[in-house]
């Protein structure tokens, strides 16, 4: 058959887009830059580099199309007409290409110029290789990219290695990254390297942070160095490894295939020293010639890959010869490896001056990894041929008007050529996809488009399938048949038009083409209404739609009676083969659109098609089945007598009837279509994914990517322990939605709706969230989503959205409120102080008010107290009394000093209670809520006074105070979730150094920002040497370097320790203060470490003083190396020190102990002014006992160790209890229950156990009148107790910091009472536990001491609880110390840090018992207060701030995931067994705080309002998930919940009197019982209009049913007749929400309808009923319910009632039976195989009621009943019934059915009555 003609489509003129965007600039060009006349430019697919559009999928947009524009050193990335990106490099460009470089899906832009290649990624990442040589071309691979190298002319021509690129830079830094680890020899890998790179031509560069490598030539068995520079490439493959080359000098074109070799490959002559080691060179890459030709003087100017029969073929074009020579290629798999090689009988040459590959035939059809692509020709006679493979298909032609549009848009080459209508293509270029560029008469280039896949869906559907279904040869035939026919000049309807000329095709074969199909508009004047009723739109309605007829009697199915011959042409010999393949082809086709409910249309069009071709072929079986669909169609048979086959069709129906019935069985694999069970056939996926998701779901197993009945189907990953699971998986790895559900039969879709319905309550936990969208348990999905958010898992977010429609609209976007970026409007719950001047002073927790905390303290007012309390920003109150001994002025200075010193400690509570609230813009400067020290006087309205600076002085007051509030201010921002930046640092930093931005640095560096500092910010910031800008920046960095011991902050910290300095350094003067700061942030840094250098360093460090003059500080400069040591060291024990003994004997001599004189030999004699603090041979004990015991406990912590136990003992005598300072026993007490960890017990009898038995006799006989004798002694015994009993419960509050352990608490609870009363009776304490009257014998100062520790203590184990008893004892606190005169800075101070870690983190935030944070913890509550706000002696106040570094976020937060909107949700919290109680479970409501990661075990969404949650946790000593960890399973602090329909949340409905009761629901819906229901026939209560929609929307957040409800609430409904109907509709509304399905308003509906249309049809004869497809659903949904009650489908109930199906079943059978016309067709069918006549209305229902009988009682093809009759007759003689013979061979068969069988075939025989 001859080639057709097709009309191109003219898309337009075509422009390079990168000449309009560069005139958009400024200028017109680059600035500063000469721009040169001469461009590149190249066009590409999208997909290339994954940047798809959102805009139209049309084929012929060139929105479908890339564009890389090139111009010097400029390059402009377009699609469309939008700017991607533009790059600007240093020098110009060579040439730039996409390559994968063998990393995966992401492409790389890569750049060549002269001396450097840049590499661009997608995301923005920038690489620059230099090369040593110079490279002429660069080629894309699959698996890197190929470089060609020049000759070498001389050594000089080299290009320099040039390290001055700034890409370079980053290059090496990235290398260096990739390479820890990596124990390979560098030097000689870069020497060999060099030299074979120098001596071959071509390299390939595999990685960007990776040295090119050479290539290897593989010839006869060996391997060489690829070096013959006049093998120039001409053409690489960037998805098979293959490269052409051209050779000049032998005038030779090659194909090479690229291969991996192992590197123990013989290379000896590759390197001229020998073998080259594996470690520089794992694998090689090397090229293999496979095919070579010769004889042409120039190489190809083009090379490309297109295809041919599924066969790859490289394609040349040879100009001076005008060919194109088409070459193919073959794969062979050896050792699973695929080798290419060239297939010698596919080769063939046409001729041609320009071609290029296209996308037009097999849009949807892949070979392997390429698409199918045909060829387009540009002859030497300028036409336009396309090819696909050999085949030449149709030859392409411009429009016919495009000459008059050229010449009239165009009339100066009009006038200068006369001749341009007749318009030349000259040439063509730039293929992408479907759209080529043309060159008109070497003028003008368009954009044209190749008409490609038809618009008509079933047409493109059916043309797809039978290009996978068909032979090759077959499909090449077809091909020939539908593209040889010219129909461009055709005008009507497209789709029409298309399907239409489809149905030619094979009707042609046929003998019998269409006229009416062909007919030519009329002429003559007719009317509108006529016009409409002749149009196709109108047949094609009037099919299913009855009352509009036309006054022309059409053939209603628009064919020719069979029997009427109109003209034929010449038929190919093998068409009825080709008719045979292409009748199983459509069929499966058929078969999978029978699976969509809204594509019935397509469905009759495709079942008329199919009825001409099983007609010709002689399938009776075939015929039958079509008619049963559609009964209509029984008018084409009536002339056909000599149907011959009988084989039977493959039917979906039938099939998933049988599964329901008996499972899935290998012997009902006949019903599927082979296309369905065929590998890639994306035409019929919609029937494959159906009938995976059915064997899944009856027991078939996968294997592989197949089932084992051999289906193919993706399963998603995840476990799964039933049938129903797994079919949820396969439906998640398939992308079959809900929306994807609704579009099913509603009896095929209940199995599935099913298994959804049944593995909803509690699915397993480590499915996709596409999985559990399906379930309808969006929590699930949208936790597993945010953990997955940025990993390459394979659902993203808009696929969830797809998956979860129509059902889940409501849910795009979730907006899920954050409590740690959102500040929510508190306009209601705003602090008020009535006495404030200004309520809007920003006092630094104004954002506190969040989604967490309002939810979390709701009306409760206790925040505004906590901020009123830590308030600092405003002037206080002073209360003035009338004092006539002294002056007003006096008495205000003198309370407000006190008060300055309580406002004073006020910040370092407000960072504990901000601690990690806040982000920051970077955009903005960070602001610092002021320290007011002034007062107000109320009373003389609202005086300000300040303090006098003539009595005391205020800067020395301000100086530490004014650091803490700036910590506080660094505090609130969230770790490492802002992108605080170096230069907002350096932004925030102000000209001077001020105590300001030294505390905002050391807050940041408690958050771990302050890693982005460099080397020069920070030696900047050390030489301003203001001191606590040093203090705050060696701490913060030290907290931001964190056990990482990094060199270059070390030698920053080190710098400020004297002792490290060698003796021939300068002296320095540096404060103890900074040495004590240093010593605690090395310790900080080499946390854990166990560094033995710095160990030794730290211990001498004890035992010295420091450097500077201050004598007083000595104490607080051993503690700080003491802490520093305890770091380093951290719970090693042992195990860290090199020598044991000897760090052991050292720290217990400075305790004190009576040691061997050689162990007090210093450590180092090389340390400059190291003198020992000693008095004559001893230690000074006082000042190295506070370091030495701190030291020893932590580095023994939690390890158990009697030894270091018993040689911190506790003084057992009077003796030894005047020898010991109380305070140091304290400390002791704390170091052995810091080792002895296990053995704390929460009870008054473990802390009593503490004391000795010496103190405790001697307070047991506490006396009033006792004599002066004894005073002594008793004073050293209650100073003994009060302190022992103090470190006891600061033990405790380490040993259960932030638990909240109800035990814990009251036990410290009564102890802080206790002491409260014996310095001040308040209130009563009961019992007699606690000794009285400790007051007279212990001075009020340490009583005061104990108590605060004790409260700190208490704060720390309730930390973040907000507990309101504690709240107000430190309330009372505070007050009471402010109006007694008894205000102390260091007590006020534990006040404030006290309130601050009861609220910590605004609730959000607790802390951690691990071993750093129990250290950090150890550090901040050191029990020695400072006395004033200067007072850094004993301990550096900024060390209070350490706490930080123990803090966790256990915080956690439920969302309703339909709302956003956060809730309160019962949770049952599962801790694993520890030593002090067995595996508990507790119940928590959130928001609340989960206990520790180390006993953790599971938590659970529990209560009847919620859907249940299980999450299972691994209890690990690991500290809690950071912010963003992919591993957190908690989303950073959250967890969705769905709430079940029929209950409100706890915030409207705390008590749950408001649950959906049905009782109520009926009175609502006004339904009516069967008793009410004749009293209410007459007048129909009125629904009120807005209860059911109220109600609805209150219980379901569904869509659906809200705009149901509405409907059933509209008034029209009242007036309508079908009362049942509403009625209906009512109760399925009820039963949607009361099980929350939202799913069975349509199934019950499409179920209900069903049956009322059947039941239509026999009172109604114009009934619009034209098919009985519905009846196949009915009996699917029927066999659903029999596996239900039979359990073949485990559940504990049906998805839809069972009562009401059986219902449909009984009722669909009275309609059936009740037909006396049915039974008479019924044997006319069965006998004669004749259909009723259709030509009168009353025999059409005849029809479908016939239909109908026959696939509700499954009677088979006539055919296969005569033969079964044939076969009874044969072998038996009948001489009662046949009934049992019938069943036996007809087991499908229902038994009514076969009776009447009996009655026609046997009717002589006596029926049994059934």
């Amino acid at each position: 058959m001859s080639p057709g003609v097709r009309r191109l489509t003219v898309l337009g003129k075509f422009k390079p887009f990168g000449l309009i965007a560069e005139a958009t600039t400024d200028d017109g060009k680059p600035p500063g830059v000469d721009v040169s006349d001469s461009y590149e430019y190249f066009l590409f697919d999208p997909h290339l580099t994954g940047q798809l559009d959102d805009g139209s999928e049309a084929d012929f947009s060139r929105q479908r199309e890339h564009e890389l524009f090139i111009r010097d050193n400029h390059i402009i990335w377009t699609s469309g007409s939008r700017v991607l990106k533009r790059f600007t490099l240093s020098s110009p460009i060579i040439k730039a290409c996409w390559s994968h470089l063998g990393r995966g899906p992401e492409a790389y832009l890569c750049v060549l110029q002269i001396g450097c290649l840049t590499v661009y990624s997608t995301s923005g990442e920038v690489v620059s290789v230099p090369l040593s040589r110079t490279v002429i071309s660069i080629w894309p691979l699959p698996f890197g990219l190929l470089l060609q190298q020049a000759a070498q002319v001389n050594q000089s021509s080299h290009v320099p290695f040039s390290a001055a690129t700034p890409a370079l830079g980053s290059r090496e830094r990235l290398r260096q990254r990739k390479e820890i680890g990596n124990i390979s020899p560098q030097n000689f890998h870069s020497s060999v390297a060099h030299e074979l790179t120098s001596r071959t031509s071509h390299l390939i560069l595999r990685d960007p942070l990776e040295e090119p490598e050479p290539i290897y030539l593989e010839e006869r068995g060996k391997l060489n160095i690829m070096k013959d520079y006049d093998e120039r490439t001409i053409w690489t493959s960037d998805r098979l490894p293959l490269m052409t080359s051209y050779n000049k000098g032998k005038m030779q074109h090659s194909v090479w295939a690229a291969e991996f070799i192992e590197s123990n490959l013989e290379a000896s002559t590759s390197c001229s020293n020998g073998v080259v080691p594996d470690t520089v060179f794992p694998k090689r890459v090397s090229f293999r010639r496979i095919w070579q030709a010769k004889g042409a003087k120039k190489a190809a100017s083009k090379v490309f890959m297109a295809s041919h029969d599924a066969v790859p073929v490289i394609c040349f074009l040879i100009l001076e010869q005008k060919k194109l020579l088409s070459v193919g290629l073959q794969t062979v798999e050896i050792n699973n490896e695929i080798l290419f090689d060239v297939k010698p009988d596919i080769s063939w040459s046409v001729s041609a001056i320009a071609a290029a590959p296209v996308v037009v035939t097999r849009s949807q059809v892949k070979n392997g990894l390429l698409p199918h692509l045909d060829i387009i020709v540009l002859s030497p006679e300028n036409d336009l041929v396309l090819y696909s493979g050999k085949q030449c298909l149709c030859k392409y032609v411009l429009p016919s008007g495009f000459g008059k549009n050229l010449v009239s848009g165009d009339r100066e080459s009009a006038e200068k050529d006369s001749g341009s209508r007749d318009l030349k293509v000259t040439g063509l270029s730039d293929a992408v996809l479907g759209c080529i560029n043309l060159s008109v008469n070497h003028s003008q280039i368009f954009r044209c488009a190749l008409t490609g896949s038809p618009s008509s869906s079933l047409a493109n559907d059916c043309i797809a399938a039978l290009a996978q279904g068909l032979r090759s040869d077959m499909y090449n035939l077809f091909l020939s048949l539908l593209w040889g026919d010219d129909n461009s000049d055709q005008k009507g309807s497209c789709v029409h038009f298309e399907w239409e000329a489809f149905c030619n095709i094979f009707l042609e074969i046929c003998q019998k083409p269409t006229d009416v199909h062909l007919k030519q508009p009329k002429t003559s004047s007719e009317s509108s209404w006529e016009f409409l009723l002749n149009s196709n739109f109108h047949k094609t309605y009037s099919r299913f739609h009855s009352g509009i007829t036309s006054n022309n009697s059409l053939d209603l199915e628009g064919i020719v009676p069979f029997d009427t011959k109109t003209g034929g042409g010449k038929i190919p010999s093998n068409s009825f083969e080709l008719m045979v393949q292409s009748l199983d082809c459509l069929h499966a086709v058929y078969e999978s659109l029978k699976m969509d409910n809204l594509r019935k249309q397509d469905l009759h069009q495709l079942a008329v098609l199919l009825c001409n071709i099983a007609k010709f072929l002689g399938e009776k079986c075939y015929i039958d089945h079509y008619i049963r669909d559609f009964p209509r169609l029984s008018e084409t048979i009536r002339a056909c007598t000599t149907l011959s086959s009988s084989r039977s069709p493959p039917n979906l129906f039938r099939w998933f009837e049988n599964c329901l019935r008996r499972g899935s069985l290998p012997t009902n694999l006949d019903d599927l279509p082979d296309l369905i069970r065929k590998d890639g056939c994306s035409i019929v996926s919609w029937a494959r994914k159906i009938v995976s998701f059915y064997s899944v779901l009856f027991g078939d197993k996968p294997a592989g990517q197949k089932l084992s009945s051999g289906v193919p189907c993706n399963i998603a990953p995840g476990s799964y322990s039933s049938n129903e699971e797994l079919a949820i998986l396969a439906m998640a790895g398939e992308r079959f939605g809900l929306h994807q559900l609704d579009l099913l039969p509603s009896g095929v879709s209940l199995p599935l709706r099913h298994a959804l319905d049944s593995c909803r309550e509690s699915p397993p936990a480590d499915w996709p969230a596409i999985a559990y969208v399906l379930l309808g348990r969006e929590d699930m999905a949208l936790s597993v989503f945010r953990n997955l958010s940025s990993s390459k898992e394979f659902e993203s977010n808009t696929s969830l959205i797809s998956m979860s429609i129509p059902y889940m609209l409501h849910l795009h976007p979730v907006i899920v409120p954050s409590s740690l970026s959102e500040s929510v409007g508190m306009e209601n719950t705003k602090i008020e102080d009535t006495s404030s001047v200004d309520g809007s002073v920003i006092d630094g927790m104004e954002h506190i008010f969040n989604s967490y905390t309002q939810l979390r303290y709701g009306r409760d007012l206790r925040l505004n107290e906590v901020r009123r309390l830590l308030c600092s920003a405003r002037a206080v109150v002073i209360q003035t009394a009338a004092n006539p001994t002294i002056s007003d002025q006096e008495q205000q200075q003198d309370q407000l000093w006190r008060i300055a010193q309580r406002t004073a400690v006020l910040p370092l509570g407000r960072g504990a209670f901000t601690l990690s609230t806040i982000h920051t813009l970077l955009t903005e400067a960070f602001t610092v809520p002021k320290l007011v020290l002034a007062g107000r006087l109320p009373a003389q309205q609202n005086a300000i006074v300040n303090l006098d600076p003539n009595v005391r002085n205020i800067q020395e007051l301000k100086t530490w105070p004014e650091f803490h509030n700036a910590v506080a201010a660094g505090l609130r921002l969230a770790p490492l979730q802002g992108k605080v930046s170096r230069t907002w640092i350096k932004y925030n930093k102000p000209g001077e150094p001020n105590a300001v931005h030294a505390g905002l640095l050391f807050g940041l560096g408690l958050q771990g920002y302050l890693h982005v500092l460099n080397l020069s910010d920070i030696y900047q910031y050390f030489t301003q040497d203001h001191e606590s800008t040093t203090v705050g920046l060696m701490l913060g960095l030290a907290a931001s370097y964190r056990r990482t011991m990094q060199p270059e902050i070390a030698k920053a910290l080190f710098f400020h320790v004297p002792a490290r300095y060698q003796a021939s350094y300068a002296e320095f003067e540096i404060p103890t203060l900074l040495q004590s700061a240093a010593l605690v942030s090395v310790g900080i840094l080499f946390e854990g470490s166990a560094h033995q250098q710095t160990m030794q360093l730290l211990l001498g460090e004890i035992g010295r003083r420091s450097a500077g003059d201050n004598v007083l500080e000595r104490e607080g400069y051993a503690v700080s190396a003491g802490f520093s040591l305890g770091l380093v060291a951290l719970g090693r024990g042992g195990d860290a020190l090199g020598s044991p003994d000897f760090f052991v004997n050292r720290l217990l001599q400075y305790l004190g102990a009576k040691e061997g004189r050689s162990l007090l030999a210093p450590s180092n004699e090389d340390h400059r002014s190291a003198a020992q603090i000693t008095d004559g041979s001893t230690s000074n004990v006082d000042i190295t006992a506070p370091g030495a015991i701190i030291a020893l406990a932590l580095m023994y912590l939690k390890t158990e160790s009697e030894v270091i136990f018993s040689k911190l003992s506790i003084p057992q005598t009077h003796y030894e209890l005047q020898c010991v300072r109380p305070d140091f026993i304290m400390l002791r007490v704390i170091a052995r229950n810091l080792i002895m960890w296990s053995r704390v017990r929460p009870t008054c009898d473990w802390i009593q156990s503490q004391v000795p038995e010496v103190v405790k006799n001697g307070i047991s006989h506490l006396q009033d009148d006792m004599d002066d004798t004894y005073e002594v002694d008793v004073e050293a015994l209650v100073q003994a107790y009060v302190n022992i009993v103090t470190g006891a419960c600061i033990s405790l509050g380490l040993r259960f910091a932030g638990t909240r352990d109800g035990n814990a608490r009251d036990l410290l609870y009564n102890y802080a009472l206790y002491l409260l009363n014996e310095i001040k009776p308040v209130s009563s304490t009961s019992g007699t536990a606690f000794p009285r009257g400790i007051s007279k014998f212990v001075d009020r100062g340490t009583l005061e001491m104990c108590l605060y520790l004790v409260i700190l203590s208490l704060s720390v184990v309730m930390a973040g609880s907000g507990d309101l008893q504690i709240f107000r004892l430190l309330r009372f606190l505070r007050s009471r110390n402010s109006a007694d005169g008894h205000a102390n800075y260091g007590t006020q101070m534990a006040v404030s840090l006290a309130t601050g870690f009861l609220f910590l983190g605004g609730g959000m935030r607790t802390f951690s018992t691990s071993n750093g944070s129990i250290a950090m913890l150890l550090i901040t509550l050191y029990p020695r207060l400072p006395s004033g706000p200067n007072d850094n002696r004993c301990h550096l106040q900024a060390f209070r701030h350490l706490y930080v570094l123990a803090t966790e976020a256990r915080w956690l937060q439920t969302i309703d995931v339909d709302s956003g909107l956060p809730v309160y949700a019962p949770l049952e919290v599962t801790v694993k067994e520890t030593e002090l109680y067995s595996e508990t479970r507790f119940c928590e409501v959130t928001p609340c705080i989960l206990p520790e990661r180390a006993i953790l075990k599971r938590i659970c969404v529990c209560g009847p309002r919620y859907w249940p949650q299980q999450v299972e946790l691994v209890p690990e000593e690991k500290h809690w998930w950071s912010f963003n960890d992919k591993s957190d399973p908690f989303s950073s602090g959250v967890i969705y919940v769905k709430r079940k329909v029929g209950a409100c949340s706890y915030v409207d409905d705390p008590v749950g009197c408001q649950s959906l009761l049905s009782r109520a629901m009926h009175k609502v819906f006004g339904l009516r019982t069967l008793d009410e229901s004749n009293t209410l026939l007459s007048s129909h209560r009125e629904l009120d209009s807005d209860s059911v929609d109220h109600l609805v929307s209150t219980f379901s957040s569904d869509p659906s049913l809200i705009a149901f409800a509405q409907l059933c609430c509209d008034k029209s409904w009242n007036d309508r007749s079908d009362s049942d109907f509403k009625e209906f509709c009512l109760q399925v509304l009820f039963d949607c929400i009361s099980k929350d399905r939202p799913a069975l308003l349509q199934v019950y509906l499409s179920l209900y309808t069903t049956i009322g249309s059947m039941a239509d049809l026999l009172v109604k004869s114009d009934s619009n009923v034209c098919d009985s497809l519905s009846i196949s659903s009915l009996k699917v949904a029927l066999a659903y319910n029999e596996a239900v009650t039979s359990g073949r489908l485990a559940s504990s109930g049906g998805f839809v009632q069972s009562i009401f199906l059986a219902s449909l079943g009984k009722r669909c059978e009275e309609i059936l039976n009740c037909s006396t016309e049915l039974k008479i067709n019924l044997r006319n069918y069965l006998a004669s195989e004749a259909w009723p006549d259709d030509h009168n209305s009353e025999m059409q229902k005849d029809t479908i009621l016939l239909s109908w009988y026959i696939k509700w009682f499954s009677v088979p093809s006539p055919s296969i009943i005569k033969a079964a009759v044939e076969k009874i007759k044969s072998k038996f003689k009948v001489s009662t019934s046949a009934v049992p013979l019938l069943r036996l061979l007809l087991p499908s068969t229902h038994i009514t059915a076969i009776s009447e069988i009996d009655r026609v075939f046997f009717p002589s025989n006596v029926t049994i009555a059934l």
